[in-house]
């Protein structure tokens, strides 16, 4: 009678285990720190004037994520002033922080300007070029908004090509 039993519940009991694991696995991975900006070297916006892929090896934990860095000296720079370095919004889009529905929204690490020394990230091109003709009003109403804002869950929209535009543009607006 056991032996029946066994073999009828063997596959399910096989099956809730994988789902019990992949839970399990899934949950582990969502406490990793998430990796800021893609990856990018924020400090190389400042000292390069372009966006730089960071390196694995030149990664350093700061406001629970993982921020990259194409050379060592980049990487202390960023850890003797980090305010300095990383993009406003925790490095969420500019522009999806000044809209009248405020969100986060993922960006684009070559869609970037400078304003007043901060290093602003938006999603795509078009928003960059929206947000940069009024960006003084736009960051006076982000900056407003941020407070609300920074506790949102994150929320991610795909561009309208369904990926990240590849954007060449590096603006500096002063």
């Amino acid at each position: 009678m056991w032996e029946a039993w066994l073999s009828r519940s063997r596959p399910s009991a096989i099956l809730v285990g994988l789902l019990l694991m992949t839970a399990l696995v899934a949950d582990a991975r969502g406490d990793e720190p998430k990796l800021s900006i893609s990856g990018y070297d924020p400090v190389a916006y400042f000292t390069e004037g372009k966006p730089v892929q960071g390196k694995t090896e030149f990664e350093y934990l700061w406001h629970k994520s993982r921020w990259r860095f194409a050379n060592n000296q980049h990487r202390d720079l960023f850890t003797r002033d980090p305010e300095h370095y990383a993009p406003q919004y925790d490095g969420y889009c500019a522009m999806g922080v000044a809209w009248s529905d405020p969100h986060k929204d993922t960006v684009d690490p070559e869609a970037w300007a400078i304003v007043d020394g901060k290093l602003y990230l938006t999603h795509e091109r078009r928003s960059l070029e929206a947000w940069g003709q009024n960006a003084a009003e736009n960051i006076k109403t982000a900056n407003q908004n941020w407070s609300t804002v920074k506790n949102q869950p994150e929320h991610c929209r795909p561009s309208p090509e369904g990926q990240l535009a590849s954007i060449s543009r590096s603006s500096t607006v002063r």
